[in-house]
């Protein structure tokens, strides 16, 4: 059996994002490997828990680099950028902490895992002589100015300001150069990333989304005679995943009987506030609910209820809520972007082209009207969700990544 070091900053059981992500990996990735993770020590109790519940709970060694409360603050608050500052520091002592590993084991392959962002590649490539693998890669892409109609001047700016930078640091990053030339696999995230690693740095790389889906073995819920027409919208309350163009594209259909706009998710007081007055103004206020941040099973088991997942974010890596919606056979409305363009086709949901904020929430309403009128279809869409759940399976992507782990290994 292979012995891998991962390097995971963000790991979790019961969570989606970076943590689940990581988790996921972690866990089918041990189904194949002995694995030894050096991850973050917020949710450590979390994770023995978790493992000691595990039939290959042998194949799994967590070791912890912790960082203090105020850095966990900044982690969370993605605006923050002192924080990678600190998550460079990070990386450095669980590169150190990855050599005393070595040092009482026989290591096969080091992989850089996550957090996804291309700007941080940890430095375990500096390690010779043991093959290192990166990725998936996410966030060289930029985010399309398009949509900023109506955003203010703050936000255009800070748009713009973090474009002009990713564009920068995709090219000219010493470090980002260094881990990529090094590695014998590169593992992009998403098709935009690929291109960009193939562009900028000529080097191959392999698409593979980073998140992934569990196959359900319930059967379909028949929603075609449900009285109400109930859709689903879940993340954070800021710019780039778009509550606002989600409100809009509701007001637009807002006469249609018995609709209901679910909203799972939080940000600050002043976003809140915001996106609440929004819907006043809009006169939909009645139409929806807002739920807050909860238990990601409750969220779960809305989607096995509701009828449709809107997702209306212009800038991602893979979602993991879309793969949790595949996952729970609720079919999506998205934008043709990101990591959601590969994981949805025309089987379990409607893709629309990114062009702008007002063309969007036009095309956006004119989906929901026509899943709205064909329940027939929509009911055909939750059936397919099956197949692609194989297709997405974390087990799935798991052997995918430990057959690039045996070629490379093979190779040397």
């Amino acid at each position: 059996m292979l012995n891998i070091i991962i390097n995971a900053y963000a790991c979790s059981p019961n969570w989606g994002s970076e943590q689940g992500m990581a988790w996921n990996w972690i866990v089918n990735l041990s189904q194949y490997c002995n694995l030894y993770i050096i991850t973050e020590e917020e949710y450590a109790d979390l994770i023995e828990e978790a493992v000691s519940k595990l039939p290959q709970q042998e194949n799994l060694h967590f070791y912890y680099n912790p960082v203090s409360k105020d850095i966990r603050k900044m982690c969370w608050n993605q605006g923050d950028w002192r924080f990678y500052y600190y998550y460079q520091k990070w990386q450095y002592r669980t590169y150190q902490i990855a050599k005393d590993i070595i040092k009482d084991n026989s290591i096969d392959l080091l992989h850089q895992l996550n957090m996804i962002g291309f700007r941080e590649p940890g430095y375990l490539w500096k390690i010779k002589d043991i093959p290192f693998v990166w990725g998936p890669i996410g966030g060289m892409e930029t985010m399309p100015i398009t949509y900023l109609e109506g955003a203010s001047l703050k936000q255009k700016l800070i748009v713009h300001l973090k474009n002009a930078i990713n564009a920068y640091q995709t090219r000219h990053s010493k470090r980002v150069g260094k881990a990529l030339e090094r590695a014998d696999v590169l593992i992009a995230a998403v098709k935009g990333v690929k291109d960009k690693i193939e562009l900028y740095h000529d080097r191959k790389a392999i698409l593979i989304n980073e998140t992934g889906c569990y196959p359900q073995l319930a059967e379909v819920e028949d929603k075609r005679g449900k009285e109400s027409f109930d859709i689903l919208w879940v993340g954070k309350f800021d710019f780039r995943k778009q509550l606002g163009m989600a409100l809009q594209t509701i007001s637009k259909i807002k006469n249609l009987p018995n609709l209901r706009f679910h909203i799972v998710g939080s940000g600050s007081e002043s976003e809140k506030s915001h996106y609440k007055t929004l819907a006043d103004s809009l006169g939909i206020t009645d139409l929806c609910e807002w739920y807050g941040l909860i238990p990601n099973a409750e969220v779960q088991a809305m989607m096995r209820k509701f009828d449709l997942l809107l997702f209306t974010s212009i800038m991602e890596g893979t979602p993991h809520v879309v793969l949790e919606a595949i996952g729970n056979n609720l079919p999506i409305l998205c934008l043709d972007s990101c990591g959601q363009a590969a994981s949805v086709n025309e089987k379990i949901g409607i893709k629309i082209p990114v062009t702008s904020l007002c063309q969007s929430v036009f095309d956006f309403s004119e989906a929901i009207k026509k899943l709205y009128k064909d329940r027939e279809l929509l009911h055909n869409m939750s059936l397919s969700c099956a197949e692609r759940q194989q297709e997405l399976s974390w087990d799935s992507k798991a052997r995918q990544v430990v057959d690039i782990y045996e070629k490379i290994i093979n190779k040397r």
